[in-house]
């Protein structure tokens, strides 16, 4: 899952993707890298965010989702958005499923719209809003975060099956860095069999976030690349079926690597 943030603001690559052309290039290139999925978010999560009006979203992210899904019909379009209104239209225009990192929290009406695009949705587990949710404001678990996480997205999947959603269109993420620290995000990739065992498809999104900053020493996001690809490897080896990236190209020569070692 090749990751485009259509804004000026997000902590990596705020800016690169702003225009429809520039948005444009990034998924023809992803594509050519192996993308499989391209996501699609107009409102930043970074720690400290000021939360987006609905009709910026909208038009941050709408002409993205129309011309990517016209000139690649191949690729499955996501919309990253915790907005149940730009999920609507981005679904009408035509994205395939929503990736909402509150995981159905912040917008009641939510699951009702996916449910009744017969989409998919990525359920991601965080807590806190769109200002403090990528920060530690919220980071209090006890002995065992994995059992925590996984209590706590349970409970999210119940709510979108209330709303008529079916097992097969949830995809699991365990927020690596949404209200975690480094320690936390550690022990959820070293037990990430336990959220797999939950019996959906996990999603794992470690790319240039501060837990690579902190284990290789390296500052600035952007050239947390290998860093990224090696912990996304591992992901994999240990059951994740998505992986989410902002570095496709370095990505998939790691997940090559990591699926050749794994075969028998």
């Amino acid at each position: 899952m090749a990751i485009c943030n259509v804004t000026p603001d997000s902590f990596s690559d705020g800016g690169q993707h702003e225009s429809v052309a520039m948005a444009l290039q990034f998924a023809e290139q992803a594509r050519r890298d192996g993308a499989t999925i391209f996501d699609v978010g107009g409102e930043s999560t970074r720690p400290g965010a000021t939360p987006v009006a609905a009709g910026r979203e909208l038009a941050r992210v709408i002409p993205v989702v129309e011309e990517v899904c016209s000139r690649f019909p191949d690729l499955i379009v996501t919309i990253d958005t915790v907005k149940a209104d730009v999920a609507r239209a981005a679904l009408r225009a035509g994205a395939h499923a929503v990736n909402d990192v509150s995981g159905g929290r912040l917008d009641a009406a939510m699951f009702d719209v996916v449910t009744e695009h017969g989409a998919g949705m990525v359920v991601m587990h965080s807590r806190g809003g769109v200002p403090d949710m990528a920060s530690l404001a919220h980071a209090e678990y006890d002995d065992d975060v994995v059992a925590q996480v996984c209590g706590e997205l349970l409970t999210q999947v119940t709510r979108a099956r209330l709303s008529g959603l079916t097992d097969d269109a949830i995809v699991l993420d365990p927020g690596i860095g949404f209200a975690k620290t480094s320690a936390h995000s550690l022990a959820l990739l070293r037990g990430l069999a336990r959220v797999v065992s939950l019996g959906f498809p996990v999603l794992v999104g470690a790319s240039r976030k501060r837990l690579v900053g902190e284990l290789t020493g390296v500052v600035d996001p952007a050239q947390r690349v290998v860093g990224s690809a090696v912990v996304h490897a591992i992901a994999a080896q240990r059951g994740a079926a998505i992986i989410r990236t902002h570095d496709v190209r370095a990505t998939r020569e790691a997940l090559a690597v990591a699926v050749a070692l794994e075969k028998r």
